[in-house]
C-alpha cells in the first residue's frame, strides 16, 4: 500500500516496484483509488470534477468509500484468493485523512463507513512517503491540469501531511520514507523492505 500527500511521487514508485517484481518472477497487481474497476472509474471522474465545487463533505466521503467497495469486491478480494500480491495507490487511510481530518468528519466516523467496505482486506505493509505540501503541489502543477481535491487550499494540504502524520506515528507496519529524495534512493528502500518480507 502507498500513502502520502498528492505529488508525493506514489505513482512513480509503485511502477517501479511493479517493473521490478514482474522480473523476479512475482506475481503482483497495481490498483489505484478512487478507481480500478469499471464503477470505480466513473465513481472518480465524479469525485475529482472540478465543476463540481458544491459536493459536500460526506458525499465526498460516501462516494470514496462507494469506489473502495466495488475495488476489493471485483479486484483486490479475487487477486488475494488467486495468491496475487496487491500493490494500491491508496486505501483506506487517505479517507481517514482526507475525509476525516482534512474535512472535519472524524476519524472513527469514516473507518466505520469504510469497515463493511474493506472487510478483513488490510494491507501487510505501508510506504508513506512524506512530503512538503508546498513541494507537493508545486509537482502537481507542474505535471497537469489539478483536480477538484488539488485544487484546494494549501491550508487543507497542510491538514492532509499533518494528519497523515498523525495517524502513523504509532503503527509499525508503517514504513516512513522521506519525499524529498531521490526516485532512486527511495525505490530502494522499497524494495529492501519488500525483499524482507518475501523472504
Amino acid at each position: 500500500m502507498f500513502e502520502g500527500p498528492d505529488g508525493s511521487g506514489k505513482s512513480t514508485q509503485i511502477r517501479l516496484l511493479k517493473e521490478y517484481l514482474d522480473k523476479i518472477g512475482h506475481r503482483c497487481l497495481v490498483t489505484r483509488e478512487p478507481g480500478g474497476t469499471r464503477i470505480s472509474e466513473d465513481i472518480r471522474a465524479l469525485i475529482l470534477n472540478p465543476d463540481y465545487e458544491e459536493m459536500s463533505s460526506v458525499t465526498e466521503m460516501m462516494l470514496y468509500a462507494a469506489a473502495r467497495a466495488q475495488l476489493v469486491h471485483e479486484v483486490i478480494g479475487p487477486a488475494i484468493e488467486r495468491g496475487e500480491t496487491v500493490i494500491s495507490d491508496r486505501f483506506v487511510d487517505s479517507s481517514l485523512v482526507y475525509q476525516g481530518i482534512a474535512r472535519g468528519i472524524g476519524i472513527k466516523e469514516v473507518a466505520s463507513v469504510n469497515a463493511l467496505c474493506i472487510g478483513d482486506y488490510k494491507p501487510d505493509v505501508t510506504f508513506y512517503i512524506d512530503l512538503p505540501e508546498e513541494e507537493g503541489l508545486r509537482r502537481k502543477k507542474m505535471q497537469k491540469k489539478l483536480d477538484r481535491l488539488e485544487k484546494e487550499s494549501v491550508d487543507f494540504h497542510h491538514m492532509v501531511s499533518e494528519g497523515f502524520r498523525k495517524i502513523f506515528s504509532d503503527r509499525p507496519e508503517v514504513v516512513k520514507i522521506d519525499g524529498m529524495m531521490s526516485v532512486e534512493q527511495i525505490q530502494q528502500l522499497i524494495r529492501d523492505e519488500i525483499h524482507d518480507m518475501l523472504d
